[in-house]
């Protein structure tokens, strides 16, 4: 296991998995990282029979385990030729086990669906479980459709520190521009009931505090600022990411996915055509 920090991936055989190990290992190469490739392996939940089959080379179910990690390595020599790459096989579930090597870690970086992802569904179950529980950032993969686009990171009423932060260090590594989006929420029939919600002043305020911080923490990234309102939130934020390289977003809570990643974030995780980062923290 890595004492150091680095960008760490799950991989598990799917497409998504691959795209999401190429990605993590672009990622580490600009920041300098080690990549961890990483490999859960379920059977030992299921059976005991995992060695070879008599007279048969290169068989069995933990042959079969090691033959994906290895896999998983190829896509990140690939995409990153020279990248110093770490490579485990783990035992058990992937969710709780990649949760816990997130500690200390730059970034847990997996695919949107991995091989057991039922069809029509966006994000599977160990991203969004992740996402909930890890203690550091935690990106999703889908397909990479704009790998040169900007960096959209969406700030709340609190101003998202911690997705700011994130967003200006993808920014910054990658070389690409910042968009800054607050998006003031404005339901049906907001002006009868206007009492406690956010005025267009304040929502300007928010943006302009968010904005100077991004430029301090990144002073050579290209800053844009979008000040949206919507009656979704989820709505206004996926639609100022189209063309982004990686959408950032925040979260709140810890603990199980629907009560504590936050509903914006779920939905985006859910509705997003690209790659999104939740910028998780130490619990």
């Amino acid at each position: 296991m890595l004492n150091t920090k680095a960008i760490v991936a799950g991989y598990d055989g799917s497409t998504e998995a691959a795209e999401a190990v190429s990605w993590a290992a672009r990622q580490a190469r600009l920041r300098g990282l080690v990549l961890h490739v990483v490999h859960c392996s379920i059977w030992p939940l299921l059976t005991r029979h995992l060695g070879p089959v008599p007279g048969v080379s290169d068989s069995g179910l933990e042959r079969s385990a090691e033959s994906v990690l290895e896999d998983g390595l190829v896509h990140a020599n690939a995409a990153a030729p020279g990248l110093e790459v770490e490579c485990t096989l783990l035992h058990g579930v992937p969710a709780q086990q990649l949760a816990g090597l997130s500690a200390r870690q730059e970034m847990v970086v997996v695919g949107s669906r991995g091989l057991g992802g039922f069809l029509g569904l966006l994000v599977g179950s160990v991203s969004l479980e992740l996402a909930a529980t890890a203690s550091c950032p935690v990106a999703v993969i889908r397909s990479d459709l704009h790998p040169g686009g900007p960096v959209v990171v969406a700030v709340d009423e609190a101003g998202s520190p911690a997705a700011l932060e994130d967003a200006c260090t993808l920014a910054s590594a990658s070389q690409v521009s910042l968009a800054v989006v607050h998006v003031r929420h404005t339901p049906p029939g907001y002006q009868r009931f206007r009492a406690g919600m956010e005025t267009e002043d304040a929502a300007e305020e928010v943006l302009r505090v968010a904005v100077q911080a991004a430029r301090n923490l990144a002073p050579a990234v290209d800053i844009e600022q979008l000040l949206l309102a919507d009656a979704s939130i989820p709505h206004a934020i996926l639609n100022a990411a189209q063309g982004a390289g990686i959408l950032v977003v925040g979260t709140k809570g810890q603990g199980l996915v629907r009560e504590t990643i936050g509903s914006i974030a779920h939905a985006v995780l859910h509705h997003s055509h690209g790659p999104v980062l939740v910028s998780r923290r130490p619990h």
